[in-house]
């Protein structure tokens, strides 16, 4: 059997045409525009403290107090310093899919937010490198935890219409942390005190303040709550905030019915132990291999040369003043968010497919002309390549963000079943803290030895991610998460799901006519408003 599988194919599209046919705008809506409010610091704010810590990190080694409390640290012991966040992410990730199963979207990132608040006030407060270290890998424990369940809630909670937009919006709240902590240490960089790198590795703690502080207001997702037999509060929610637009009824009808005949075939489906389902069959082993190289591309895409190393980058064109340093950083992280923004905005609109193309052969390009400039700096030993390598940094950030920022999120909840969904984005994690391990920790050491040919490494591997991309990514646009979830398994499996839709209707139906009441519905389908498939 192979271990691509089938090509895709999708289920069920009442939904979604029911949601084109709905022209009401989501700011027009009142619940649905709180609840969008209330992911803000919920779920996308998951993102400012990996925004905020990838930034930091850069900038911090651009300042002196920093460099002279740990004794210069170079090559080998700067790459440790960085890598130890992705060690302790690492080291997270075998537990994800069973705490966040068992505790719920919420629960976890709460959980989540707590261990990053120790790891924060325990690197501010190090006292040598062995305990800053460890404020690290404490710090990169608590992440994966939060990044999983935050994109998972923000799909499963938004409107058909607006859920690619949110999920994509997600990466690009990664720049609002970059941009706190590149002003702070910008701020601070000039201290004679420790305080100059204490003080931003205290302020880390402020974006899981955020989710500690409005998570009580934010509601658990509605998948969660059908897996766990609690249909009453899952419709609820659904009632509360789907159902404002025109036909807003029938949607939230169609769509919890969609829910529950879809997770009672996942969990038919299911295996056992929770991680025996990445190698289930054909479907699973295409999706989660699919979601392994999503998380490599991601980060060998050449950006973790500008997130972590961007002094020695600068150095390599002779750029080499520390306040100059800082201001390209924080400028480029500015950058990053303007641009950000808009194309999370505009790229869901376009086939997956075609924007992940457009990312991979525009970074390939640029990657090339940096190298080419940096090659002859080198050679004629001057620093008029300076300003090509300036351009094509700014340059890099619009072309990485149409894919791999703007988009990798809301793939990877449109790729997953929700019973996978932890363990997909879970996967992801494993591959990208294994690239940023690598990077982080090989980076420092490959600039230092070979200078601007270690461009050429990437030049040759986004190559092979432009192919990557063309071959094996299906396309998932324009379809809601429960069309999607057997898009591999085939037309049995669909067929199937489809006919326990049709039951569920047809009681919804037959309710309506005996009684206004979800009771009644409820000993029609079922406890807590269970269906089981039929064979």
């Amino acid at each position: 059997m192979a271990i691509i599988g089938a090509e895709e194919e999708h289920g069920d599209s009442r939904l979604t045409e029911l949601a084109k046919a709905d022209t009401i705008k989501w700011y027009q809506k009142p619940n649905l525009r709180l609840l969008y409010l209330i992911l803000i610091p919920c779920g996308l704010g998951v993102e400012w403290t990996s925004g905020f810590d990838s930034s930091m990190m850069n900038s911090l080694q651009a300042v002196k107090s920093w460099v002279d409390y740990f004794d210069n640290p170079t090559k080998g012991r700067l790459g440790l310093l960085n890598a130890m966040y992705s060690l302790g992410s690492l080291c997270a990730i075998p537990f994800i899919p069973t705490i966040s199963h068992y505790l719920g979207r919420r629960r976890t990132i709460l959980l989540a937010s707590v261990i990053m608040s120790m790891g924060a006030g325990l690197q501010a407060g190090a006292r040598n490198s062995d305990m800053f270290l460890a404020s690290r890998w404490v710090l990169g424990f608590g992440i994966p935890f939060a990044i999983v369940n935050a994109s998972s809630l923000i799909g499963e909670l938004s409107y058909a219409n607006e859920r690619p937009i949110m999920t994509s919006l997600f990466n690009a709240a990664w720049f609002v942390g970059a941009i706190v902590a590149a002003g702070t240490t910008y701020g601070t960089f000039q201290m004679k005190s420790t305080w100059a790198w204490r003080l931003p590795s205290l302020l880390q703690l402020v974006p899981s303040f955020f989710q500690i502080a409005f998570m009580p207001f934010c509601p658990e997702s509605p998948r969660w709550l059908i897996s766990k037999d609690r249909g009453d509060e899952a419709f609820a929610i659904l009632n509360k905030y789907h159902s404002e637009g025109i036909g807003g009824e029938e949607f939230v009808r169609l769509e919890y019915a969609q829910i529950q005949s879809t997770i009672a075939q996942e969990k038919e489906l299911a295996s056992r132990f929770v991680w025996a389902d990445v190698i289930r069959d054909a479907p699973m082993r295409k999706r989660f291999t699919i979601a392994a190289v999503m998380g490599f591309f991601t980060q060998w895409s050449g950006n973790g040369l500008l997130s972590f190393y961007m002094k020695k980058i600068l150095a390599l064109v002779n750029i080499t003043d520390d306040h100059t340093v800082q201001k390209i950083i924080l400028s480029n992280t500015c950058w990053g968010l303007i641009n950000a923004v808009p194309i999370a905005l505009i790229a869901p609109r376009f086939p997956r497919r075609r924007m992940f193309l457009l990312c991979t052969i525009g970074t390939a390009v640029v990657y090339i002309v940096w190298t080419i400039a940096s090659a002859r700096s080198s050679i004629e030993n001057s620093s008029r390549a300076a300003i090509p390598v300036l351009v094509f940094i700014y340059v890099y950030s619009p072309f990485y963000n149409i894919g791999w920022n703007a988009l990798a999120y809301t793939y990877l909840v449109e790729l997953f079943p929700f019973q996978q969904r932890s363990q997909g984005i879970a996967v992801e994690q494993l591959s990208v803290r294994a690239a940023v391990f690598f990077n982080t920790y090989v980076n420092p050491i490959a600039l230092d030895s070979i200078g601007w040919k270690y461009y050429i490494v990437y030049c040759v591997w986004i190559m092979v991610e432009i192919l990557t991309v063309y071959f094996f990514f299906p396309e998932t646009h324009n379809r809601t998460l429960e069309e999607l979830s057997f898009m591999f398994e085939g037309k049995e499996v669909r067929d199937k799901v489809q006919k326990n839709v049709d039951k569920v209707l047809q009681l919804e139906l037959e309710e309506m006519a005996v009684s206004p009441t979800r009771e009644t519905r409820h000993e029609l389908v079922g406890p807590k408003g269970a269906v089981e498939p039929k064979a």
